[in-house]
């Protein structure tokens, strides 16, 4: 069984804890996820089975889309609805939508964060999550990320809600961002609700739930819920062969620079036979005139793609 399986990751469970259950239901052991969600957050987790595993480095760092809910006039030491609330006051000016639409503006394209303390972010050799169980106040991190787009779905005025459909790259903190966003608008806030509703190009309305997945197994059609691995690399440009061409490349063999496709130094490629994905190559950087492979997916072409 090779290619991604799309799965509706529920609220309670880690993103581990969803590769265990999958190694049962599906009896395999090649099992793996392209990008960790939060126990309390549901939504989509494309998994990768067998030899697709291969692929999860080319799909780790891809855009994610949210659906998040803001609460305005209460902020929390984890700054979301799990934790305790440290700061609150009431708000008695509710933003007009046009004030908001001009606030969610200004947090778009790349943007700096600072880490919050309840996450995983290594300081000097510890989680930071473990220096806020100790209260224990560290310099924590400040980095670079990229927010695509944000935009206003709902308001709640009675609720305090903001509604917003965020995407945005890899490490973004959405609920930082929920935080940033209610200082802008000039009250404390929090994050109080979020799923992920589309990752690596699979949206939440191809994904599977564990009932889904169980239920398919027992009718045998396990191949309804699985995408071949070379769906989840659209955003790879792809280098088509002949057949002469796939047994070089199946032996991962150095070849000359295709004359017939601009390759890109540090770019990869995917390698393709009419629907089966070959493997993953790259302009050779100690040699730029011939081309070498990062990935060869041999195992899965007896199954074809």
């Amino acid at each position: 069984m090779h290619g991604v399986l799309p799965l509706w990751k529920p609220k309670g469970l880690t993103s581990h804890d969803c590769i265990y259950k999958l190694r049962r239901i599906l009896k395999t052991k090649k099992v793996g996820h392209t990008g960790t969600l939060d126990p309390e957050v549901e939504g989509v987790l494309p998994i990768c089975l067998g030899g697709a595993t291969k692929i999860i480095p080319y799909l780790s760092d891809l855009k994610k889309v949210y659906s998040v809910r803001l609460v305005l006039g209460s902020t929390t030491d984890t700054e979301d609805a799990t934790g305790q609330i440290v700061d609150e006051e009431p708000v008695e000016d509710f933003p007009s939508k046009q004030v908001i639409k001009d606030t969610i503006k200004q947090f778009t394209g790349t943007i700096k964060q600072i880490a919050p303390m309840y996450s995983a972010v290594r300081v000097k050799g510890k989680r930071l999550y473990e220096y806020a169980r100790e209260n224990i106040e560290v310099e924590r991190p400040e980095r670079e990320i990229n927010i695509h787009s944000i935009d206003l779905l709902n308001v709640n005025e009675e609720m305090n809600s903001i509604d917003l459909e965020v995407s945005c790259s890899k490490g973004t903190y959405i609920r930082t961002l929920c935080v940033d966003i209610g200082k802008k608008l000039g009250y404390f806030a929090h994050m109080s609700d979020l799923k992920r509703i589309e990752s690596d190009s699979f949206k939440a309305s191809e994904t599977f739930t564990f009932s889904d997945i169980e239920s398919i197994i027992n009718s045998n059609e396990a191949n309804k819920m699985i995408h071949p691995p070379s769906r989840a690399l659209n955003h790879l440009e792809t280098y088509s062969v002949d057949e002469n061409m796939k047994r070089l490349i199946l032996f991962g063999q150095k070849l000359p620079l295709p004359e017939t496709k601009d390759f890109i130094l540090g770019k990869p490629y995917k390698v393709m036979y009419k629907d089966q994905l070959l493997a993953i190559y790259h302009i050779d950087p100690e040699n730029n005139n011939q081309i070498r492979a990062l990935r060869v997916f041999n195992e899965m072409q007896s199954e074809g793609d």
